[in-house]
């Protein structure tokens, strides 16, 4: 039976009282690694911030493992770029969990921050100001810092968006290797092929779960379509749950059991 790093049951978010996400159930295996998808407003960052206790939950739960070191990439939309750090100090906050706010670094912490650059591509821009750096080289320095967290759990939303093909290439290598490491990885991914190419596992969302598990038979033709079907825009006056019976999540073999 698959040990669970994450645990949905009933789980509920959005804003206002309208649900986001709307009754999630299931489980993230632990050492797996899933591509969140769906249209624009289906509630993948909503997921992640959820997961990560940004949103409470308007119904249901989201459960961590006991013990889990979480790490979380919001999209880069969301990051100020104006601050005055460099990028060694950008590395460094991942850090923080480990040594405080005011923690003193060690010569460990000074070789894990040099070693995560390096993995990143990013070797002789400790020093370089972060509001210099380029789209694909702030996410790889955002990497940087997920990296020196040393998390079993990891969450990205988005990290692709805004980069050159280099660099997702990158990136993608990076997300592997923690895969390797069994670490438990969900990503928020626009692009199917690149799904399709790289991730075993898929959570298709329309604000409600369409599929989940094994990424081809969740992104199938019929779950796309079914997906597109329940996108339709945001209606302020729409009821804080619709019952529905088509509503449920459709499981695909190979996936989380719901």
């Amino acid at each position: 039976m698959t040990e669970a790093c994450l645990t949905f049951c009933d789980l509920t978010l959005g804003y206002f009282r309208h649900p986001a996400v709307d009754h999630l159930n299931g489980i993230v295996g632990k050492g797996s690694l899933t591509a969140v998808v769906g249209g624009n407003g289906s509630g993948k960052s909503t997921l992640m911030k959820g997961i990560v206790g940004l949103l409470r939950p308007l119904g249901g739960s989201c459960a961590v493992a006991p013990g889990t070191r979480l790490a979380y990439l919001p999209q880069l939309s969301e990051l100020d770029r104006s601050f005055p750090a460099r990028v060694v100090d950008l590395v460094s906050l991942g850090l923080w969990p480990r040594r405080g706010v005011l923690g003193r670094h060690r010569t460990e912490d000074r070789r894990a921050v040099s070693d995560a650059l390096m993995a990143v591509g990013l070797e002789g821009f400790e020093k370089r100001p972060v509001d210099s750096l380029s789209g694909g080289q702030l996410q790889r320095a955002l990497f940087a810092r997920v990296l020196v967290q040393d998390a079993d759990l990891i969450l990205l939303d988005e990290p692709f968006n805004a980069v050159d093909a280099r660099t997702i290439t990158d990136l993608v290598a990076l997300i592997k290797n923690w895969h390797g490491e069994q670490r438990t990885v969900m990503v928020v991914v626009h692009d199917l092929d690149l799904v399709r190419e790289h991730f075993p596992e898929a959570l298709l969302l329309a604000r409600r779960p369409i599929a989940w598990g094994d990424v081809h038979g969740t992104l199938s033709a019929e779950n796309l379509l079914r997906a597109r079907h329940y996108s339709e825009p945001f209606d302020e006056h729409a009821p804080w749950c619709t019952p529905d019976g088509d509503a449920g999540l459709r499981q695909v073999s190979g996936g989380a059991r719901s």
